[in-house]
């Protein structure tokens, strides 16, 4: 009975409005959740993109298949033709993707989050956040934010807020993930570009409307 209700109260907290929401969406609770116990709970009709087999799937879709990066890369950067082709790519895979259900899919995903300074308005801190890339057989992926919302900040328990400020004092880094979930949008929703790490690689970008953040800290 006690696991049931903890579950019932995961859901309501996932699936309420995040607190200060009236001043933006970057505004939320710092959950103190696994991420496995995250996904349990996160609504039903949400897609979490979050390892190499969910994006493939995916990737495979929206795309059917991924491109063929030594034909597009060619000889390397001073090719002539390569930034052609890769525009070439674009195009016709979004041409390609037109009409696709795929589209509106309600998808989530990973970034990842720091706490910084203390905002005394609204009990907690501001965040800072950074992509994650993840290696997977159609090349690298990383997920892009149409427009990050302004003004980030997550707001602890009250009864843990004094411990999350000795640890920034202390000079500790409290890191933590960052679940954005949204839709891919219609117009230019995935860009294919060279990998800047790995020479002849590719690095694809999907482009997602932002929705909702939520702020999960492992125990």
């Amino acid at each position: 009975m006690a696991i049931r209700a903890v579950f019932v109260i995961l859901i309501v907290l996932l699936s309420a409005p995040a607190r200060g929401a009236e001043e933006g969406v970057g505004v939320g609770p710092l959950q103190f959740l696994s991420l496995p116990q995250f996904a349990a709970a996160i609504l039903k009709d949400i897609q979490l993109l979050d390892d190499a087999p969910s994006i493939e799937k995916f990737l495979t879709v929206l795309d059917g298949r991924p491109p063929d990066w030594p034909v597009v890369y060619g000889y390397g950067h001073h090719d002539p033709g390569h930034d052609d082709r890769l525009f070439a790519l674009n195009r016709e895979r979004d041409a390609s993707r037109v009409g696709n259900s795929a589209l509106a899919k309600r998808i989530a995903f990973r970034w990842t989050g720091e706490l910084s300074r203390f905002d005394p308005e609204v009990q907690g801190f501001s965040v800072a956040v950074g992509p994650v890339f993840t290696a997977t057989g159609w090349g690298q992926v990383r997920f892009k934010l149409d427009d990050l919302p302004g003004g980030l900040r997550a707001i602890p328990p009250a009864e843990s807020l004094d411990r999350w400020q000795r640890e920034l004092a202390a000079g500790k880094t409290v890191e933590f993930a960052v679940i954005i979930v949204g839709r891919l949008i219609p117009e230019e929703s995935i860009v294919y570009d060279f990998s800047h790490d790995q020479e002849g690689g590719g690095l694809i970008m999907p482009v997602v409307q932002v929705e909702e953040m939520h702020y999960v800290l492992s125990p």
